[in-house]
């Protein structure tokens, strides 16, 4: 299964990030150069910032979660665990637009 944009998915971050959800954001592509996925993590931690966008209490996450574009980052698809949902299209847009505001686009 190949990750698509709006999905979130479980994913192995190392020792220092943990397995923790986070929604993929890079587009998709049929033939990459690299097997690489954009991804945002999703964290319970709300600190009222520009960088979070509210996606809400999921049936698969235990506590309402936010998407942190200021810890965006790319994986293998080998650290992709397992999807575990998927954004509305008005969470995906809202943080499309919280990357254009982190990267200043």
């Amino acid at each position: 299964m190949t990750p698509k944009p709006g999905e979130i998915w479980q994913a192995d971050l190392g020792i220092a990030g943990k397995i923790r959800p986070v929604v993929i954001v890079s587009r998709e592509d049929p033939d990459p150069p690299r097997v690489l996925f954009g991804y945002v993590p999703l964290t319970s931690q709300y600190r009222e910032s520009e960088y979070e966008v509210e996606i809400g209490k999921l049936p698969t996450l235990p506590k309402r979660s936010y998407a942190n574009v200021q810890g965006v980052g790319s994986l293998v698809r080998s650290r992709l665990l397992h999807k575990i949902g998927r954004l509305t299209e008005n969470r995906m847009e809202a943080v499309k637009e919280a990357l254009r505001y982190f990267y200043d686009l």
